[in-house]
């Protein structure tokens, strides 16, 4: 029988793949939702399994800045926490 992990063995927010992501404060989302006139149901969707919304901590609700770099610049995105 498999064991089941409940987080992740690995810190894989410091992988030199994986993007830089943060949790937004409420304040820092309501700015967000303002500022381009949505709610989280138009975010696309981070599952709370997830390796780094469980490394963060992420509840489902939460929004995560992800700020990538691809070479030519940099961008940001932005994803909701689901169950």
């Amino acid at each position: 029988m498999k064991k089941k992990r409940d987080v992740p063995t690995a810190d894989v927010l410091s992988h030199f793949l994986v993007p830089e992501m943060k949790v937004l404060s409420d304040s820092e989302k309501a700015k967000l939702f303002a500022k381009f006139g949505i709610d989280e149901h138009k975010l696309p969707r981070m599952p709370s399994k997830d390796p780094g919304a469980m490394a963060l901590k992420a509840a489902p609700g939460n929004v995560i800045r992800i700020e990538r770099d691809d070479g030519t610049g940099k961008y940001t995105t932005y994803r909701v926490v689901v169950e």
